[in-house]
């Protein structure tokens, strides 16, 4: 296990029930919560995190091109999908994560992407512990 040298930052959250609410200790996040596939109104813990994968991918995208020289084109998207899922009765995530990069060499374009999947937080969080389908679209 990798132990932090430096913090940059920590998110702090205040969380009360599976149909409950989250708000952040800065107020800045403060959402209603409702399980997977419900009706309810809130948002559930897969798509928060999908979201989150998703904007630290692009960030990782980022600094792959910044390596390299490469402007990233202004559509850029990471569409991220987290399924919830059982296998002998214990619930297990999966996830895909469909990178669009407009106007760029398909090569260079999954080159980024492969780097991005070996230094965003997330992508290593997640190495060896759940199914990632990653892909160039």
């Amino acid at each position: 296990m990798t132990k932090i040298d430096k913090v940059l930052y920590t998110g702090r959250t205040h969380t009360t029930g599976r149909d409950g609410a989250s708000r952040s200790t800065d107020g800045r996040l403060d959402i209603k919560l409702s399980p997977p596939g419900s009706a309810g109104a809130g948002t559930n813990p897969e798509q928060l995190f999908a979201a989150g994968w998703s904007a630290c991918f692009v960030g990782a995208i980022g600094l792959a091109a910044g390596k390299r020289k490469v402007a990233l084109p202004a559509d850029l998207a990471v569409d991220t999908e987290v399924d919830l899922g059982t296998k002998d009765g214990a619930y297990f995530l999966q996830a895909r994560l469909c990178v669009s990069l407009p106007g760029l060499d398909r090569e260079l374009a999954q080159s980024l992407v492969d780097e991005a999947h070996q230094t965003c937080p997330y992508s290593k969080a997640t190495r060896g512990n759940i199914n990632v389908d990653l892909s160039v679209v």
